[in-house]
């Protein structure tokens, strides 16, 4: 069975379908929203060894011309020397604003893809096809679109939505595990948002999500894409409340930054903790229960995500994770816009935290307390 959850933005509205087979049947999808009779598909290296040829071979039995380019997976290749690679490659391919360019993986093909088809030819269409849990409940619903550069992460880019989302999860069983926990962290992002009786259900069902149960995965991935689906209707370019999906995030920038957006620790690695950061300094300037964040170091601690910095023999630096934040492209007037809690499904945003405190609880966090 197939949920389609529809994302409300006017003319540039689209559809994101959740279910199994939807590799298989990307053609019969994408062929109605196509300009011409030609595809660009983006994927990378280790992606396109399981699921190209039967995405091109999808596209061509409905009648659809695919050409394809092949990346190196990693966050390193959000960058501006694959970004210009690839907007290269679709010009020698002879890109034309009729041509839809599919983004083909996780969320590091799905941002860039998105850049550059925002950017070629002055914008074309493309449509995302994500293949990691993250992508798929996070960054291919609402058109964020960019790469990273020594100042930060996504600090250029552009909005620009895609035509289609397909959120295929039977593509999520050839996930590793660290993988599917690191996309899993922004599943319960949205709990700690706004919703905490799904936050209880994941306290429950956590287990067979990351497992890969297809119920229990197609439940995660639909309430998280509905979630993201309202916020995002409500304020698709981040004026105000879509700033709440950022919970956790400008600290897990700041510790992907420190880590030179390497594998040492994941996007969602990344995320988790700074949830727990987040609740953390809630707790502590009073605004939240101190057993909210416990609750969700258990749950995370449960799951097998590090609700702590690793203590790998890295020095955590309080004022250089401080720097990081200051760069964040949330800063307005000087100030970082947080996203704190008063509780468990009760997140808000705010620039009034006090830098004393912030810097003693990533001094506690560094220290391993």
């Amino acid at each position: 069975m197939t949920t389609v959850v529809p994302v409300d933005l006017g003319e540039r509205s689209y559809d994101i379908h959740i279910g199994s087979g939807l590799l298989d049947r990307a053609g019969e999808l994408i062929q109605p929203l196509m300009r011409g009779n030609r595809a660009l598909v983006i994927t990378d290296d280790q992606v396109a060894p399981l699921y190209l040829e039967r995405v091109e071979k999808s596209l061509v039995a409905a009648g659809i011309m695919p050409m394809h380019t092949v990346l190196p997976a990693g966050e390193k290749t959000k960058d501006f020397p694959h970004l210009e690679a690839l907007l290269d490659a679709m010009l020698a391919a002879r890109a034309e604003r009729g041509t839809m360019v599919v983004a083909l993986g996780g969320g590091v093909i799905g941002d860039l893809t998105g850049f550059a088809a925002s950017i070629l030819l002055r914008g074309v269409d493309f449509v995302q096809i994500p293949t990691t849990l993250l992508a798929q409940v996070d960054s291919s619903v609402g058109g964020k679109t960019g790469i990273n550069t020594r100042h930060g992460k996504n600090l250029v880019g552009a909005f620009h939505q895609p035509r289609l989302v397909l959120a295929d999860i039977s593509a999520l069983q050839t996930l590793p595990r660290r993988q599917m926990l690191a996309g899993y962290a922004e599943v319960v992002k949205y709990g700690i948002i706004d919703d905490a009786p799904f936050f209880a259900w994941l306290e429950t069902n956590g287990a067979a999500v990351v497992a890969g149960d297809p119920d229990a995965l197609a439940q995660a991935v639909a309430v998280s894409c509905r979630a993201k689906a309202r916020i995002v209707a409500a304020d698709e370019r981040e004026g105000g409340v879509r700033a709440l999906l950022n919970l956790g995030h400008t600290f897990g920038h700041a510790l992907e930054a420190e880590t030179g957006f390497s594998d040492e620790m994941l996007h969602g690695e990344a995320v988790a903790i700074g949830m727990v950061m987040a609740l953390r300094l809630s707790s502590q300037i009073g605004l939240a229960p101190a057993e909210d964040c416990e609750r969700l170091k258990r749950h995370l601690d449960a799951m097998g995500l590090s609700s702590a910095l690793p203590a790998s023999g890295r020095l955590w630096e309080v004022s250089r994770l401080l720097d990081h934040m200051r760069g964040d492209k949330k800063v307005k007037d000087g100030k970082v816009t947080f996203v704190m809690a008063r509780g468990i499904g009760q997140s808000f945003l705010t620039r009034d935290v006090p830098e004393d405190a912030l810097a003693a609880m990533l001094a506690e966090m560094a220290a391993g307390r």
